[in-house]
């Protein structure tokens, strides 16, 4: 891991990063079920949270078994792994096209919306893709 964790001195702060490293837990896990709503940023800011207030939660979601391999990739710079990338636009793409063709009936809403499918597709498969080690536990 490339950071170790350290509490704020000020209790005030630290709750209320407690608070908010949660809160931004419960919103990447809603992510997880609704595709509109993004998963990543919202572990990546509970991460962040939890490395100034809780040592603890902090080991807990960076171990995480779902969770864990993907944060530490990105505190790392090593990138989405390429199974997470595929996933990641199959949904993007599957969701988007689906709301902007069937539901959104005004033209000018979908082809924003294909848009913006289309600018998150280039920036997913613009970031690197971690080395694939064999027998590494964290390859999946």
């Amino acid at each position: 891991m490339s950071r170790e964790p350290f509490i704020h001195k000020s209790p005030l702060i630290r709750y209320s990063l407690l608070i908010l490293g949660w809160f931004s837990f419960v919103c990447g896990v809603i992510g997880i079920l609704l595709p509109v709503v993004p998963t990543s940023p919202f572990l990546i800011l509970s991460a962040a949270c939890f490395l100034r207030s809780s040592p603890r939660f902090y080991y807990w979601l960076i171990n995480h078994r779902w969770f864990g391999i993907y944060i530490r990739y990105y505190l790392d710079g090593k990138g989405i792994p390429r199974r997470a990338k595929v996933m990641i636009l199959l949904m993007l793409w599957v969701m988007m096209l689906s709301s902007a063709l069937l539901i959104v009936k005004i033209r000018w809403v979908s082809a924003v919306m294909i848009g913006i499918a289309a600018a998150v597709s280039l920036y997913i498969i613009r970031q690197p893709e971690p080395a694939v080690i064999k027998g590494d536990p964290e390859q999946r």
